[in-house]
């Protein structure tokens, strides 16, 4: 049985599928992609990545000075691709699930 992704590394890798994004980025693109349903906030972001780092799913892509002050930027790994389709396709099949199981619920009701 597939263990579930938590929310916010699911929107996390899901942000950095097309792009290496540095910090601020992937707070904006999550907020984007997901219609403001999630909001991460910087100190959990900045864990995130370094654990999702840590498991291989994202690594850091290169560095950039804006400012005088260093902009990280991660892309997603291949692993990390992997994972995000596995979650994307158990979530695809859960959600399957449900709308059989509310039809048929709709069904009896209308009966």
């Amino acid at each position: 049985m597939a263990t579930s992704m938590r929310e916010p590394t699911f929107w996390i890798l899901t942000a950095l599928a097309t792009r290496p994004l540095h910090g601020y980025g992937v707070l904006q693109e999550v907020g984007r992609l997901s219609e403001g349903q999630m909001k991460l906030q910087a100190g959990t972001l900045y864990a995130a990545l370094d654990r999702l780092s840590a498991e291989g799913l994202v690594e850091p892509d290169h560095d950039e000075v804006v400012d005088g002050r260093t902009r990280r930027y991660y892309r997603l790994t291949d692993h990390g691709a992997v994972a995000l389709d596995a979650e994307t396709e158990r979530l695809r099949r859960n959600a399957r699930t449900a709308a059989r199981q509310l039809s048929v619920r709709h069904g009896l009701e209308t009966a």
